[in-house]
């Protein structure tokens, strides 16, 4: 693995909804994983969406994170986009605190799915792509058994 390859896309519909994402930044520095931060509306930005989505594999990552709120449409559209795997992060709202975020990314037609962590959960989405992850990169395998074994403790 390279030292300076980004491997994950971290990407969320908002800036509001950078506070919840960045849970899943403390995870990928506490393993030192190298990602990227995005911000782009699927609904308010759909050609910077696009672009980006269309251009992951080219631009190195192995894995997505998708965080949005409401509607939150952006995981799918992400995953409509590529073939590597996405990971979908709900962000609670006020008007129905999250459920309307967790439907709309969990109830993917088949052939277009989204790995769907809970409301809020962007510390177990980072820790899902780790584990994916961990299965090319034996250092990243390494250190996630190691994470794990401390969890007991």
């Amino acid at each position: 693995m390279s030292e300076n390859k980004k491997l994950v896309a971290i990407i969320m519909g908002s800036k509001s909804d950078e506070d919840i994402m960045k849970g899943a930044e403390d995870i990928f520095k506490e393993f030192g994983i190298k990602y990227e931060k995005i911000i782009s509306s699927a609904h308010r930005m759909p050609e910077k969406t696009s672009k980006f989505a269309k251009n992951l594999k080219a631009d190195g990552f192995e894995v997505v994170i998708a965080g949005a709120g409401k509607a939150a449409h952006l995981p799918g559209v992400i995953a409509s986009y590529t073939t590597l795997p996405v990971i979908g992060v709900p962000i609670k709202t006020d008007d129905l605190g999250g459920l309307d975020s967790l439907l709309s990314i969990v109830q993917m037609p088949a052939g277009v799915p989204v790995a769907t962590v809970a409301i809020n959960g962007a510390k177990n989405a980072a820790i899902l792509a780790i584990q994916i992850l961990s299965l090319k990169y034996l250092e990243i395998n390494k250190k996630f058994e190691e994470y794990k074994s401390g969890l007991a403790n």
